[in-house]
């Protein structure tokens, strides 16, 4: 009852983002703070929700290791294993659903920060939405190149990198980097999910990777 208790209140938190994430100090997008600390991934780990903690689970994602492999839902609805790498760099933006205003904000400017980037790098977003969900948020939003990948199914992806939220069911907010070779080079876990990522950091660190 309890988690049950818990878990109503942090979705309604979710889902009722605004002017209440923002920040007199500090950088924003949109009236939404930007976050520039990480957090840690996996068991034992947490994120917070407005200030109240949600725990982690999964086996935490490690910089210099490959990219677990992980099966998600691809727009076609076919299956697609996330370890299989495009021979790309990847930014790889992990949020729990496209259809709040922080997760909004946050895959406008993975599409939308640096349009040439694009060209030389695969830009991805995974999330727990029903991937019909996630095709019509992308053709709403006019996003023609982002590539979505929904982990609804198993939870996989969440699982295998640590960014699995209890008891939401929800993956952490977090932006992934891997090189040519599918190798994790930068990783940023958001401390507090009603908080954006640092986007830029990320995205310049894709360009060494060229």
């Amino acid at each position: 009852m309890k988690k049950a208790f818990v878990a109503s209140l942090a979705l309604a938190g979710l889902l009722g983002l605004g002017a209440g994430v923002a920040s007199a100090a500090g950088e924003e997008v949109q009236g939404i703070k930007v976050n520039k600390e990480s957090g840690a991934a996996g068991d034992g780990n947490s994120v917070l929700m407005k200030g109240s903690p949600l725990p982690l689970r999964g086996q935490a994602l490690k910089l210099g290791e490959p990219l677990p492999s992980a099966i998600v839902t691809g727009g076609n609805l076919a299956p697609v294993n996330m370890a299989d790498g495009s021979g790309k760099v990847r930014i790889i933006s992990v949020v729990p659903s496209v259809d709040t205003p922080t997760c909004e904000a946050q895959t406008h400017l993975l599409s939308e920060k640096d349009r040439k980037l694009a060209d030389q790098v695969e830009m991805v977003t995974v999330s727990m939405d029903l991937p019909f969900a996630q095709q019509r948020f992308a053709k709403e939003a006019k996003i023609k190149n982002v590539t979505f990948y929904s982990d609804y199914k198993t939870g996989e992806f969440g699982m295998n990198n640590g960014l699995m939220i209890e008891p939401l069911h929800l993956l952490a907010r977090a932006v992934i980097v891997t090189d040519k070779n599918n190798v994790v080079r930068y990783i940023q876990v958001v401390p507090e999910v009603t908080q954006l990522p640092d986007m830029p950091a990320a995205m310049n660190f894709a360009k060494t990777l060229l």
